[in-house]
């Protein structure tokens, strides 16, 4: 399964000499011998942001953010998330410009309350179905109001959307330029939903889990929408930007307690199976991004072949230990993870360090391809604690320590 290189152990103790976080993480993706297991603080360093930036909405220009930022640039390996999709449209559907998408979608943006409220109108088939989003000022995150299909209804006036509506510019040219600058310091990791988030996402959870489990027919229609313009990018990125790292989101829409595991067989596998197959072919690595519960689908993501998995949720919020993925997946699959973001937030650091100690253990223990330390999600708010700080310095400092 993809490019694994087994080795008798994850081998961090086995490459003596020091390296470069590129080098570091390229090693470790491939199953071979590293210095240390790589550390990355997901998002931090990952997005990209400018903190040099006014805007009342833009979070990382707050004070305290300098210091974290500067953490993640100087002492971390660096994996960026990126898209090679030109006017990245697809927080909100609605968000589209251009050509014959303006000939079903209408979508404005407005200051409600000190808030960014965007509207979005979808007319098509007889139908009119609009959606809400809400941005705050002090929270780099989206709220969804109001989501576009309400009903199966919904769904088929969807389904009758020209395919051409979805058509996307892919760009790999900035790919190619932001890799060389990075240089040395890290990697540039392709980022990009399943067919499964792009259909989810629009509708709300309790809608989406009942034709998910009363509707397979009409949503494997759904899907298959969905899945056309996603496959199509895939292939053509993952042929011009090859031989590199890809994250790939949203299988987590079919984990427990939202459908059960046979579903994720149907709705994930035979979707994300493809996307696999076609960076894999042009020396791309898969990293797949599944939040929760994985005890009854593991077996599923192995099977896909996949080459890393993130974030590994510790119970309470998963329900298998990191020792327990390590010791299914074997040499098969780097982890990537398991630090929870609220433990970085409320634990006192004392106690955090003891859990940062642990996750470097359990992964580099025993029989794998190998592992990296990464929070599960960042904090997302303008404001930083001197603990939640006090405990990111904890993550590198136990990790670049590590021998």
């Amino acid at each position: 399964m993809g490019h694994a290189e087994p080795l008798a152990r994850h081998g961090h103790s086995l490459h003596t000499a020091v390296m470069k976080a590129r080098e570091r993480l390229m090693a470790t993706l491939r199953g071979q011998a590293v210095d240390r297991p790589p550390v990355s603080l997901y998002e931090i360093g990952g997005f990209k942001v400018d903190p040099a930036d006014p805007d009342p909405f833009n979070i990382y220009n707050s004070p305290d953010w300098q210091p974290l930022l500067q953490l993640a640039e100087e002492r971390t390996d660096l994996i960026r998330l990126r898209s090679a999709v030109r006017e990245q449209s697809h927080t909100s559907w609605g968000d589209m410009q251009g050509g014959i998408r303006d000939e079903f979608f209408q979508t404005g943006t407005v200051l409600e309350n000190g808030n960014r409220v965007t509207r979005t109108t979808l007319t098509v088939a007889g139908r009119t179905m609009t959606s809400t989003t809400r941005r705050e000022p002090a929270l780099d995150t989206i709220w969804t109001t109001e989501h576009l299909l309400k009903d199966a209804d919904d769904i088929r006036a969807y389904l009758e959307l020209p395919d051409e509506v979805f058509a996307e510019q892919v760009d790999v040219a900035p790919l190619i330029a932001e890799d060389e600058a990075l240089g040395d310091r890290g990697i540039i990791m392709v980022d990009t939903e399943d067919p499964l988030c792009a259909a989810a996402t629009l509708l709300d959870m309790q809608e989406y889990t009942i034709l998910a489990m009363t509707e397979p027919e009409l949503f494997h229609q759904l899907l298959g929408k969905c899945a056309t313009y996603i496959h199509a990018r895939t292939e053509q990125v993952s042929r011009q930007f090859p031989g590199h790292l890809w994250r790939i989101f949203g299988p987590e829409y079919a984990s427990e307690p939202y459908l059960p595991p046979r579903l994720f067989e149907e709705y994930v596998v035979r979707y994300v199976s493809p996307m696999v197959k076609m960076i894999q072919a042009h020396g791309g690595y898969v990293r797949l991004h599944c939040h929760g519960r994985l005890r009854n689908i593991l077996h599923h993501i192995h099977g896909m072949g996949v080459d890393a998995l993130d974030p590994i949720e510790p119970p309470p919020h998963g329900d298998m230990e990191l020792i327990e993925v390590q010791r299914q997946v074997g040499t098969d699959t780097v982890l990537f993870g398991n630090l929870e973001v609220c433990d970085i937030e409320n634990l006192p650091p004392a106690q955090f360090e003891q859990v940062v100690a642990r996750a470097l253990r359990e992964g580099t223990s025993g029989e794998g391809r190998g592992f990296v330390l990464l929070p599960t999600a960042a904090l997302y708010g303008r404001q930083i604690t001197q603990q939640s700080m006090q405990n990111y310095e904890t993550i590198v400092r136990l990790a670049t320590g590590y021998v």
